[in-house]
């Protein structure tokens, strides 16, 4: 049932004007560059790369989210104040987001996406962040249109990994470690011995959690 949802939707990307939503909410950016500012997020359904350490694994089936039109989406994000609009996932790029990216820009929205890479890039984006997996890698064509690479830290091979990707993204993209959050205690401290001695890299810390809010 997924896989004729994904396959459908991959086929005929024009008509994409329908995606699920598993859920959306208005909050405050909780990691990266947009830390602390209101947002709307839209978090998608469908997922193919399965991080073991997933928050969201309900998140991975697509088919338990039933559809949304484009029109529903961005008409319950207008009803909010922020005009700072976050897609993400699961993995969005499972989708076709040229509908409704270009809808949200209509209804003056900057758009944002968080995604792992792994698929071919659609949309109109003002701003990536590309959060690459080792399940799944990233496309070279997602790599080079980062505004931002966002590297969860679980284990110390994760550092050396994380260079292989900064090397590859654009000049002038933002770099930040993120410590899994169920080893935060334990790898935070490691995390901020390597960035005093790699500055390149900046700290993201999941604020949203620290917080209590989505």
């Amino acid at each position: 049932m997924i896989a004729d949802f994904l396959n459908t939707t991959m086929t005929h990307p024009t008509q994409t004007r329908t995606l699920p939503v598993m859920e959306a909410f208005y909050t405050l950016q909780g990691e990266g560059f947009h830390q602390g500012r209101a947002a709307y997020f839209i978090r998608l359904g469908g997922c193919d790369v399965g991080c073991f350490w997933c928050d969201v694994k309900e998140s991975w089936d697509a088919a338990l989210h039933p559809p949304l039109s484009v029109d529903a989406i961005v008409a319950a994000a207008a009803g909010y104040p922020g005009r700072l609009a976050v897609v993400t996932g699961g993995e969005p790029l499972l989708h076709n987001l040229d509908a409704l990216t270009h809808a949200l820009h209509e209804a003056g929205f900057e758009t944002n996406m968080e995604t792992s890479g792994s698929s071919p890039l659609s949309g109109e984006w003002d701003w990536i962040c590309l959060s690459p997996k080792k399940f799944k890698p990233p496309l070279s064509g997602v790599i080079s249109r980062a505004n931002e690479l966002k590297v969860v830290i679980y284990n110390q091979h994760d550092f050396t990994w994380a260079e292989t990707y900064a090397a590859q993204v654009p000049a002038g993209c933002k770099l930040y470690l993120q410590p899994e959050w169920s080893k935060a205690a334990e790898i935070t401290p490691r995390l901020i011995d390597y960035i005093k001695t790699h500055p390149q890299w900046e700290l993201s810390m999941q604020l949203h959690k620290y917080i209590n809010v989505p």
